[in-house]
């Protein structure tokens, strides 16, 4: 267990004495050394790893040194050697991402490869205790179904080609991962929350696309409408904000508001356009929305008698 105290105000509101500051300082610091060698160990992992793709730019380099790199990290990890772990698990997360991307390389970014790497993302994330990695894991088995994200000069943009299919699977993701979280230790717990919550994005994002645009064949006939989506997404917010109040669910509240005033904003400017009339009525509507909702969170905070009583039930 880590815990994270201010020596120096605890020495002047009397709570320790100068022997005993004197003894966590060092103890600190010797902390704070070995922090600083794993990490100079990891950058050196890094560009080692790097340099050598460069000399040789081949996929099936990049596997292997991905394969050998993550190797020399999961035996530290499974002993558990605090002294050596960040650098552990920087060499677990670079292996995994070397043989991620090699693997994409190679096989042309095909469904099968996104499925294989989304398998060795989730593998090397378990193994690391890694929150990215487990996040890369979500996004890659989305990308197996057609998901892609992009960058042009200024521009960015978000694709999702099956979003009935993403909303269905991220869905029951979401619920499986949050349901086996009650049932894992604190530290697979967290990982498991992580992927649940990356889940609930990607449902949001199908939603989003699809309220746009439908879902749609390759040769573009409309299988189902985008009012559809629309419909069903301003549904699904309203109940998963119930839920997360009545739970005490804040972060779930949160993503909610953030997703809520996404849709409405889409959907305004869809209908309406962009004048300055709109812009000025969905600004004052924005407004009233984020104080709502910082009164919602204060209540939370407060812990008022409905949400400790759901909390209790949960």
């Amino acid at each position: 267990m880590k815990v994270t105290l201010d020596l120096d105000k605890l020495l002047q509101e009397g709570r320790i004495d100068q022997a005993e500051y004197d003894k966590l300082s060092q103890l600190s610091a010797r902390d704070t050394g070995t922090l600083a060698f794993n990490i100079l160990v990891g950058f050196g992992v890094v560009a080692v790893s790097g340099a050598t793709l460069a000399l040789l730019p081949n996929p099936i380099t990049a596997i292997v040194l991905g394969l050998v790199i993550g190797g020399i990290g999961y035996p530290v990890v499974m002993q558990r050697q605090h002294r050596w772990m960040l650098a552990a698990h920087i060499c677990v997360a670079v292996g995994a991402l070397m043989f991620g991307g090699g693997v994409l390389f190679r096989w042309d970014g095909s469904p099968g490869a996104f499925l294989v790497v989304a398998a060795a993302f989730a593998v090397a994330g378990i193994l690391a205790r890694s929150g990215l990695l487990t996040v890369l894991a979500v996004l890659s088995l989305s990308s197996a179904i057609g998901a892609r994200t992009g960058y042009f000069h200024a521009s960015y943009f978000l694709g999702i080609q099956e979003p009935l299919m993403t909303i269905v699977l991220f869905t029951i993701l979401a619920i499986g991962t949050y349901q086996l979280s009650k049932r894992l230790p604190a530290e697979f717990e967290r990982l498991s929350i992580i992927a649940a919550r990356a889940s609930v994005f990607l449902v949001n994002f199908g939603f989003w696309i699809g309220s746009l645009w439908g879902e749609r064949r390759p040769d573009g006939q409309v299988l189902l409408a985008d009012w559809v989506f629309a419909i069903a997404w301003a549904i699904a917010l309203v109940l998963a904000g119930i839920w997360g109040w009545r739970r005490n669910r804040r972060w779930v509240v949160n993503v909610v508001a953030v997703f809520g005033a996404i849709h409405f904003y889409t959907q305004w400017f869809e209908q309406l356009g962009a004048t300055p009339g709109t812009v000025l009525t969905a600004g004052l509507i924005a407004l009233g929305f984020a104080l709502g909702l910082r009164a919602l969170n204060a209540r939370l905070s407060d812990g008022t008698p409905h949400a400790n009583h759901a909390a209790g039930q949960s």
